[in-house]
């Protein structure tokens, strides 16, 4: 390869100068701030703000399903997509496994893993769903799970149950637990001889609760359980580390949190434990303990995952310390005023710990669906409507782009509607 060549492939890994360095100066300003100073600067947000392009028809407070990129990474992106299709087989015969993989070392150096622990998958679906359906399950073997769990977790939890045998056992997290024994107890009390697989969300959500999961793996693995952690919401959200988890497997969302272009997800599996699982698709020869034998789902659109190391450089730069410091502050921002409201429901813990950007709020006597549209018709506020799980209201997810001004009109819309 020459040296043009060369420097044209590491720039399609993000590791060469931005397409903008209008991040730079905004940053430089703010150096002298601490993360939690820095959370109740609106001004340096209001610029954070500038380096996306925002719809301006509703304030969008369901950043949690999928959040837009900033311009910088929407970029970077497009031209991936330009460059892969001008290089068109070449690119994907010569240049694609190696691009994936410096990618998937640079995504395992941010998540706290080897490299060869971690796999690029499509999302958190994917990512859970392969370790859930891999497992050599025999009938009778038991697994534990929330109400409260994502809706396709469950569901493939239901679909081993009626292809093995698999049993469920399914507890309820509560929602304003007096301590984290009193919620690693309910899942204790769900374990027997015959548990195989214990599932945990990271942060639960339909109400933005964070478990205390590294507690939940150590009981579990004290009674030989392993432990598959939900994290569609937590990467890229808020700072923690697989290491300090301790879980046997975790999935998370790319195009979540950490505002990757649709299409990107993430599945980590202990070094020792990725011979318990099958592929889901039959992949060429490999040893039992190589993950890569997991990640064979045939051609895919290859830009969005080199568009992964663009979208981990803006967050590096903002500084998930910083980020992380911010959207607690707008939560609590809004949810401090909605708990003194008596005709709202708060689903959310109110310690600062057990949260961070998400929070759901329910209107007593309102149903969910009625509640969001009316928060949309009348008051151009986007949010979700949840209702089930012992939820009943709507969850509200803002992100760093998010304005005080915003939360002052989802404030006033919400004492309003009482």
């Amino acid at each position: 390869m020459n040296k043009r060549e060369f420097i044209k492939q590491i720039a399609m890994v993000g590791l060469v100068t931005p397409v903008f360095s209008r991040l730079e100066g905004i940053l430089q300003a703010a150096e002298h701030l601490s993360p939690l100073e820095l959370a109740k600067d609106h001004e340096f947000w209001a610029k954070i703000r500038g380096t996306y392009k925002l719809k301006p028809d509703y304030i969008n407070l369901e950043n949690g399903f999928y959040c837009i990129q900033p311009e910088e990474t929407l970029e970077h992106f497009i031209q991936h997509v330009r460059e892969v299709n001008y290089q068109g087989s070449f690119y994907m015969r010569n240049y694609r496994l190696d691009n994936k993989q410096r990618i998937t070392e640079k995504l395992a150096e941010m998540i706290g893993c080897a490299g060869d622990e971690l796999i690029i998958t499509r999302n958190t679906t994917e990512s859970l769903d392969t370790v859930i359906g891999g497992l050599d399950w025999n009938s009778g073997d038991e697994a534990v799970l929330a109400n409260q769990d994502y809706g396709a977790m469950r569901n493939m939890f239901e679909l081993v149950e009626n292809r093995y045998g698999v049993v469920r056992k399914i507890i309820d997290v509560p929602m304003h637990p007096k301590s984290d024994d009193e919620i690693v107890e309910i899942y204790a009390s769900a374990i027997t001889s015959k548990t195989r697989l214990l599932m945990v969300s990271h942060i639960v959500n339909i109400t933005g609760h964070i478990l205390p999961v590294r507690k939940i793996c150590d009981m579990a693995h004290s009674k030989g359980v392993d432990v598959l952690v939900d994290g569609a919401h937590a990467f890229g959200h808020f700072n923690f580390s697989i290491a300090d988890l301790d879980c046997d497997y975790y999935g998370s969302s790319l195009h979540k949190w950490l505002s990757v272009p649709l299409g990107a997800g993430l599945l980590y599996a202990k070094k020792k434990n990725v011979h318990k699982v099958w592929p889901l698709f039959a992949d060429a020869a490999r040893e039992a303990d190589d993950i890569q034998k997991l990640n064979h789902t045939g051609t895919h659109p290859v830009h969005t995952d080199l568009a992964i190391a663009n979208a981990i450089d803006y967050h590096n730069r903002i500084g998930g310390d910083r980020k992380e410091a911010r959207l607690r502050y707008i939560q609590n921002y809004w949810t401090d005023q909605a708990r003194k409201m008596e005709h709202l429901a708060l689903y959310t813990p109110k310690e600062r710990h057990r949260s961070c950007a998400i929070a759901t709020v329910g209107i007593k006597g309102m149903e969910p669906a009625e509640m969001a549209k009316t928060l949309l018709d009348t008051y151009g506020i986007f949010t979700v409507a949840i209702n089930g799980g012992g939820v009943r209201g709507c969850r509200v997810s803002p992100n760093v782009f998010t304005s005080i001004e915003e939360m002052d009109t989802f404030v006033e819309a919400l004492r309003s509607m009482g």
